[in-house]
């Protein structure tokens, strides 16, 4: 910690310590807890909200500036930055109290979430209809690789397939029964391509192969047919403090 930078850390002896002092300050209770990135910061009273991780804080090396970042079921919520500390414990008591992203956004200017995190506030459902729209736009953006559109298409109008929650890598489609990142992937299908066929395989990277099939279609259908029976639809994830 740069002393210049950051005097009022530097006259209270640690981050804890001068963060208490503001609260104090600002007559509202917040809990303080060292971490690796730096602290977290939380309202003491009322109780957080439920799976809200305390609001994240880290402290920059080459100019004053505090980084925020507020983290719920292991998904990014909100993030920002500020040159002052009072917005610091203000910011966090808001964000303990349950405040709206756009609550916190209107509040705290600097604060700020994206389409996602908005998503992943309204539920699952919300997350995975997101999910599909990226996907289909990617697919359409990609005329190069048609194979890629014709299986995101079809596994689009496999119901089964639409109401998991769905990402791309590296062109392979996989597909979890959650929104979260700790979810295990259920099922991936990989393109035809140069001549290959479509791949169904259980893990989206380093195979684990199902089978193989001519046609969008019918790999769709393969993978669907692999899934557990009942699974779905797509849940939040966990709470990431465990």
């Amino acid at each position: 910690m740069n002393p210049d930078l950051y005097p009022e850390l530097a006259a209270a002896g640690t981050l804890a310590a001068a963060l208490e002092r503001v609260a104090v300050e600002l007559a509202v209770d917040v809990r303080v807890v060292p971490d690796s990135s730096g602290a977290s910061v939380s309202a003491v009273s009322p109780p957080p909200v439920p799976f809200r991780r305390p609001l994240s804080l880290a402290l920059g090396a080459e100019e004053r500036v505090f980084l925020l970042w507020g983290r719920s079921r292991g998904v990014e919520l909100i993030s920002g930055s500020t040159t002052d500390l009072r917005d610091v414990v203000r910011a966090a008591v808001a964000w303990g109290e349950g405040r709206s992203l756009s609550e916190l956004h209107e509040l705290f200017p600097f604060m700020s979430s994206d389409e996602r995190a908005k998503a992943h506030e309204r539920g699952p459902a919300a997350v995975v209809d997101l999910q599909w729209r990226l996907l289909r736009e990617q697919a359409s953006g990609e005329p190069g690789v048609p194979e890629f559109g014709l299986l995101v298409e079809a596994a689009y109008a496999e119901p089964r397939l639409r109401r998991l929650s769905a990402f791309s890598s590296h062109g392979t489609l996989g597909f979890s029964a959650g929104t979260g990142r700790s979810f295990t992937v259920e099922v991936a299908v990989v393109p035809a391509c140069s001549g290959r066929p479509y791949r169904v395989q259980r893990y989206v990277h380093d195979g684990g192969v199902i089978g193989e099939a001519e046609t969008a279609d019918e790999a769709v259908a393969l993978a669907a047919a692999h899934l557990p029976v009942g699974l779905g639809p797509a849940v939040a994830g966990p709470d990431d403090a465990l």
